[in-house]
């Protein structure tokens, strides 16, 4: 299917009437796509997830996303550009990028900005996908968060907007505060449990940086979710492109 027909598709309305045999036309064609595809730029540098890729399956129900369809990463990466639906967010699942699987987009409208929602978020994930991991770095705010859990439970946070805040223990590629070569006792204070600060230096130790380069392996097809069901993607890549 080519990339013209997909448009034409999209234009009418067309891929969200298709049945079962016409969705795995639309993923074949989005594998034969994504085969070779070169990594590009512009995946998230504010606020995203990223889980397993071969448990990711269940972020679907985690964040309640609907109606997916299947995208090469160069048709999802910049899902903040694409126009949305009365009521709904787009959000964005990649390829799998170095084994993991990243999520973002109008994830202020999935979960909201509360600190709760947010915590109870990544919590949801890590049950439904075995691990899951979260990174908001925003540097007009001050806040620079980054978060690991596990089957349920946070394993490793950091989080600043004021103070900063660290619960549990480093993890082994950390630098503890207390460890480091410039610190004194004598003069300097820090918890015993106080590490990597900046949320894009741990995702590089944890999973994937979001500026991948032509080093990084891409496997598979992405997918453009809703925040709502019953929504569609009518027009979704066509009105992007008309802008």
């Amino acid at each position: 299917m080519s990339e013209n027909r997909l448009e034409t598709l999209l234009q009418t309305g067309f891929t969200d009437c298709l049945g079962e045999r016409g969705r795995r036309l639309l993923a074949r064609r989005a594998l034969l796509k994504s085969a070779g595809e070169k990594p590009v730029h512009g995946l998230p540098t504010a606020w995203w997830f990223a889980v397993p890729g071969e448990r990711y399956e269940g972020l679907f129900e985690a964040l309640d996303l609907h109606d997916r369809m299947p995208v090469t990463l160069r048709e999802g990466v910049n899902v903040a550009d694409l126009p949305s639906r009365p009521g709904t967010a787009l959000v964005f699942v990649t390829p799998e990028l170095d084994g993991w699987r990243l999520i973002y987009g109008g994830l202020e409208s999935v979960i909201g900005y509360s600190w709760d929602g947010m915590m109870d978020a990544v919590r949801r994930l890590s049950r439904r996908c075995g691990e899951a991991q979260m990174f908001l770095e925003d540097i007009a705010g001050g806040a620079d968060i980054w978060v690991v859990a596990e089957e349920g439970h946070i394993k490793r946070r950091y989080a600043r907007e004021s103070d900063p805040e660290w619960v549990g223990d480093p993890l082994p590629w950390e630098t503890r505060a207390v460890d480091d070569e410039d610190f004194d006792p004598e003069f300097d204070e820090a918890e015993p449990n106080e590490g990597t600060e900046s949320a894009m230096s741990a995702c590089e130790y944890l999973s994937v940086h979001p500026s991948i380069d032509a080093d990084t392996r891409i496997r598979g097809h992405g997918w453009l979710t809703l925040s709502a069901p019953d929504v569609g993607h009518e027009g979704l890549v066509v009105l992007a492109r008309s802008r």
